[in-house]
């Protein structure tokens, strides 16, 4: 296991890769922590900011691999996770920010952005030829 096929990499898969990673901790810190308190409530926010991170930057990683590719070509059907992901995030900020009894809501989104975007999509960055799976098995 070696950290330098990542620190090598573009900077933007360096942000999308720690932030995800970060994420995936504080989600589970999250998840077993009591519910509603102020460090609940400044992990969350530090929560939403990094899957904001994870989210955007993934749309700039084939662009920083392959310089010049056409915006066409951006695109693959793994960021079928950005919108979703991001639609998340937004929905899951609209039911906090709403407050009373909508708060509870913000539970639903989070859940689904955990378990898709950094469970399910993220199992997909150690399969062979991608970065992590270097950093893992490399």
């Amino acid at each position: 296991m070696s950290l330098q096929p990542l620190l090598e990499a573009p900077w933007v898969i360096q942000a999308h890769a720690f932030g995800a990673m970060a994420a995936f901790f504080l989600g589970v810190i999250q998840f077993a922590a009591p519910k509603g308190t102020l460090p609940h409530k400044t992990m969350g926010f530090v929560w939403i900011v990094l899957m904001a991170v994870v989210s955007i930057s993934s749309i700039f990683i084939r662009p920083a691999i392959v310089p010049g590719i056409p915006i066409t070509q951006w695109f693959g059907w793994i960021h079928i996770f950005t919108v979703i992901t991001l639609y998340g995030v937004i929905q899951g900020t609209f039911f906090l920010l709403r407050g009373g009894p909508m708060i509870k809501r913000h539970a639903g989104p989070f859940m689904g952005i955990f378990i898709g975007g950094l469970i399910i999509a993220g199992a997909f960055a150690f399969l062979p030829g991608r970065i992590m799976h270097e950093v893992v098995f490399g």
